[in-house]
């Protein structure tokens, strides 16, 4: 007799890996060994993505050679560039056009015919993909504004250069280091469902390009990928109802909504992303004189927290809660934080399907058959 189903796998161990570990109980997450506090205020993204993809920090030499590999594959094709401009003309949904998007550029991927257990080829790959997905984001935000897309920058890093293609204006240090920060908390989250769902479509030996598109596409849902563009929304509602935000919140509780940003499927206590990104919410609500956002989010946690005892039951702020407050202050519009979020992780995707491929066995789970099995026949003339 088979074990009991575990709906949605919780709990169920499908999988070794060397890239990141969560203890959800003490609130920590390292990537390869590295604390991710220490990673966050020390390292680059460019520096994070070689040590999920090498196993390893890359000395300053292979990360000039490394991030500059990065920098000569921004640029993409017109095909691909026509296709953004004719999806943001369209008003797509953000995440539904960097998915369409991605998964055409393996047009003019110039290593198509690789053999598919070339790890060396995947890699490559991935750095064109890495690469092209801040451009791809940015000349849509463009697009749908009625402007023309910003080249790439050849002299910035690739959050600095992210920032500049979508206003057209080199971003100040505090604007450059913030989002390359939120990339490196947001790289890799062990086998969460995009992690999972790239690493199920690269068992079956398919390329990088599609294993990448299957997470992008797993990450859209709004139980994984959206909450941070919830929570944003959450907080103009507090702002435009012109109410104090710990009357909101309380009225909020009493009729039954639940307040997004809160609760994870790992964490017990509060996400050690969230309190990083806190302290850097706070950081711009100081520098930009406007310390609003950063009152609401910390008057809805102090209530839910204190008042309500949400972290008792387990339920405490995630990484969502904080990102949301952080992205509006540098003015990226609402519905590109979850595109930002792929951005990130599609280091972790990369990671993930390098590491899995390199021992490689067919996903290939078992379902509980629950449906009749002695049916009988019924000619079509007599149904």
């Amino acid at each position: 007799m088979l074990e009991d189903v575990q709906k949605g796998l919780e709990g169920v161990l499908v999988a070794e890996s060397g890239l990141s570990s969560i203890d959800g109980d003490a609130g920590r997450l390292i990537y390869r060994g590295y604390n991710i506090e220490t990673l966050a205020r020390e390292a680059t993204y460019e520096e994070v993505l070689y040590l999920l993809w090498h196993g390893e920090l890359p000395t300053s030499e292979e990360l000039e050679e490394f991030a500059g590999s990065i920098q000569d594959e921004r640029e993409i094709d017109a095909d691909v560039l026509e296709i953004v401009r004719r999806q943001a003309v369209a008003d797509e949904e953000p995440m539904a056009a960097l998915r369409t998007a991605v998964s055409a550029l393996s047009m003019s991927e110039p290593e198509d015919d690789a053999d598919p257990e070339d790890l060396d080829a995947t890699l490559r790959k991935s750095r064109r993909i890495t690469a092209k997905i801040p451009t791809i984001l940015a000349a849509f935000e463009r697009y749908r504004l009625g402007e023309a897309p910003v080249d790439p920058h050849p002299d910035l890093g690739l959050a600095a250069n992210f920032l500049y293609m979508l206003t057209g204006e080199e971003p100040d240090p505090v604007a450059a280091e913030t989002i390359d920060q939120a990339l490196i908390l947001h790289a890799d989250h062990g086998l969460n469902a995009s992690t999972f769902t790239s690493m199920v479509i690269a068992s079956t030996m398919a390329d990088v390009y599609s294993a990448v598109t299957g997470g992008i596409g797993a990450l859209s849902g709004p139980l994984h990928g959206g909450a941070n563009q919830d929570v944003m929304e959450v907080l103009i509602e507090v702002d435009e109802s012109d109410r104090d935000p710990l009357e909101w919140v309380k009225n909020a509780v009493d009729e039954g909504r639940r307040i997004p940003g809160f609760g994870h499927r790992v964490y017990n206590v509060k996400d050690p992303r969230a309190k990083i990104l806190q302290e850097r919410c706070a950081e711009l609500a100081e520098a930009n004189g406007d310390e609003k956002w950063y009152d609401y989010t910390t008057t809805i946690e102090q209530y839910l927290t204190e008042e309500q005892g949400l972290v008792e039951k387990g339920i405490a702020p995630n990484v969502d809660f904080y990102s949301g407050t952080v992205y509006y202050q540098l003015g990226i519009p609402v519905d590109m934080y979850t595109p930002i979020f792929a951005m990130s992780r599609v280091g972790g995707w990369v990671g993930h399907v390098l590491e899995y491929q390199d021992d490689n066995r067919l996903i290939r789970p078992r379902g509980r058959y629950i449906g009749p099995d002695d049916a009988e026949w019924v000619p079509i003339e007599e149904r």
